[in-house]
């Protein structure tokens, strides 16, 4: 999928495809903490489980800017129906399409790209946050094996996913990220356990789970890379990874924009739209300001990372802007509705709870800032 044309047209039934099923559906997902099967049936038909998977896998094999293309599209609605593929399409599946070998990829990634094959990204531990060079979790060689044991926190899709890439410790002995080493982890294992989805603030219909590993026994061939290069490999999944869910802000304050300007129109108070009074226009006018700059942002962005550019400060600079934008323009979408914004009929506050995760994962703001200095200092701008 490379012409334009073609790309238009994958855009265009992304967007009929939100509008139409997947809107419609938010209350019921965010009611039952699912996502029906049927949606998800057809998310697959329409590839988005293949996005970023080279075609010769059976992936759609867009460039970045393209995949940013249609998130923005795709993101207009709730978020929990995006965290459905959106491992598969980022940290879940990029480590394997960027380090794996030919056996590695020939054996997963059709699977990913039909997204009969849920994927997760494990690296985040009880004591592994932000610091994530500070995996505990090990693991020992054994023959043709390596033993993993540890647990994993806050892993999305964890509880239907088929594959782990699992950041592990090979080298005790080497503090920090460079003794960490990258696993393909298939979740039938022996030894593997996933707790209940966790409670969470918002994003119903996308569950997070903790993963213990005891004494798991993974086939040498499953190391992605060599040892010692899984905090690498981990950083350069979540350059991509940040672009994405920056693409994935800008889509869901289009859809607030939009909401706030109907609801703006109709809303009257003393005699006239409240759209017509400056102070509501200026909320309007400002979130409108900073999702465009945040989409011209990404875009700019990607077609670096698509020409083979560097784009780690400009994926933070992406991930940091617009993450801090969505959830300002949210909360202005909550004082535009007024009471109507605090009740669940319009979907509002859910979506004022949803945007709140996205300054947290892939990434804190925090860790974006300390990202984009350091890479300022390096590059001497």
């Amino acid at each position: 999928m490379h012409d334009q044309e073609t790309l238009d047209q994958l855009l265009n039934a992304i967007r009929r495809f939100a509008d139409e099923r997947l809107i419609p559906l938010e209350a019921k997902v965010a009611e039952d903490d699912s996502v029906p099967a049927d949606a998800l049936a057809e998310m697959r038909a329409l590839g988005l489980f293949g996005l970023s998977i080279p075609e010769e896998y059976g992936g759609l094999g867009l460039s970045m800017e393209a995949e940013c293309r249609v998130m923005f599209e795709f993101c207009r609605c709730s978020p929990a129906f995006r965290s459905a593929f959106g491992t598969n399409v980022g940290i879940g599946s990029q480590g394997l399409v960027m380090f794996g070998t030919q056996a590695q990829k020939r054996k997963w990634l059709p699977g990913i790209a039909s997204g009969e094959i849920i994927t997760s990204f494990a690296l985040t531990e009880p004591e592994a946050g932000s610091d994530s060079g500070a995996v505990r979790t090990k693991a020992d060689r054994d023959g043709g094996h390596y033993v993993l044991s540890g647990a994993k926190r806050y892993i999305t899709n964890a509880n239907r996913a088929a594959l782990f890439t699992t950041m592990a410790r090979t080298d005790r002995n080497i503090k920090g990220g460079a003794g960490v080493s990258a696993f393909l982890v298939p979740s039938d294992l022996p030894g593997i356990t996933i707790g209940k989805p966790e409670k969470k603030m918002g994003q119903q219909g996308a569950h997070i789970c903790d993963v213990h590993f005891d004494s798991v026994r993974v086939p040498v061939e499953n190391r992605l890379g060599e040892e010692g290069e899984g905090f690498r490999i981990a950083m350069q999944v979540l350059d991509r990874g940040r672009l994405h869910i920056s693409s994935v802000c800008v889509g869901v304050a289009e859809r607030l924009i939009e909401e706030c300007v109907a609801y703006a129109a109709e809303r009257k108070q003393f005699g006239q739209a409240i759209g017509s009074f400056q102070l509501i226009g200026a909320m309007l006018a400002d979130s409108r300001a900073e999702a465009n700059a945040a989409r011209g942002m990404i875009v700019e962005a990607a077609r670096k990372r698509d020409s083979g550019e560097n784009v780690t400060m400009e994926a933070a600079c992406c991930k940091l802007f617009a993450s801090e934008m969505v959830g300002r323009v949210a909360d202005r979408a909550v004082q535009i509705f007024g009471g109507a914004g605090y009740v669940a009929d319009h979907g509002i506050e859910r979506f004022y709870r949803d945007v709140r995760l996205f300054r947290l994962y892939e990434g804190t703001s925090e860790i974006q800032r300390l990202v984009i200095a350091r890479e300022m200092m390096k590059r001497g701008a």
